[in-house]
């Protein structure tokens, strides 16, 4: 099952591979970490999307994460009312004759170009896991011709 764990880690080096070391010794399936300082530069707020087969794992899992040196605070929001987005850049053959095609196809995801050239446009969307893969699902006929998405970022709502 998909868990969103978040963390709050003091902004030091070596304590991703500290945290990612407690995943790995339980043998953890890593979807995605994101990574970044908030608004105090001292602090990085973390998000990792892993996959477990029981709850269980992930409580255990959150203790032995809080009980590491340099860790502040570590939730799991998956149950909890959370926002949660992820970027995606996504490079479609695009020749002109069907370009017009492709910008109607996309359009209702509200998506940005970020680059166009004689042969293929390169689009940017903003959302959450579904999203992403509803337009990944309709540009893929066009020709994908490369891809990079950033991983889940999220907190708690309120």
């Amino acid at each position: 099952m998909r868990r969103i764990i978040i963390a709050k880690l003091h902004n030091v080096t070596g304590i991703m591979n500290r945290f990612t070391a407690v995943l790995n010794r339980r043998q953890v399936n890593i979807l995605s970490i994101t990574a970044g300082v908030t608004e105090s530069q001292d602090l990085t707020h973390t998000t990792f999307v892993i996959e477990v087969d029981h709850l269980d794992e992930v409580e255990q899992i959150i203790k032995q994460l809080n009980r590491l040196i340099d860790v502040i605070e570590v939730a799991d929001i998956t149950d909890l009312p959370h926002v949660e987005r992820e970027v995606v850049l996504i490079k479609v053959s695009a020749p002109p004759t069907i370009r017009a095609e492709i910008f109607t196809m996309i359009e209702p995801f509200r998506v940005n170009v970020v680059d166009v050239n004689l042969e293929n446009v390169t689009i940017q969307l903003t959302g959450d896991s579904a999203k992403i893969e509803a337009l990944i699902d309709v540009v893929s006929p066009y020709g994908i011709l490369n891809m990079a998405r950033t991983g889940s970022a999220g907190f708690e709502r309120g």
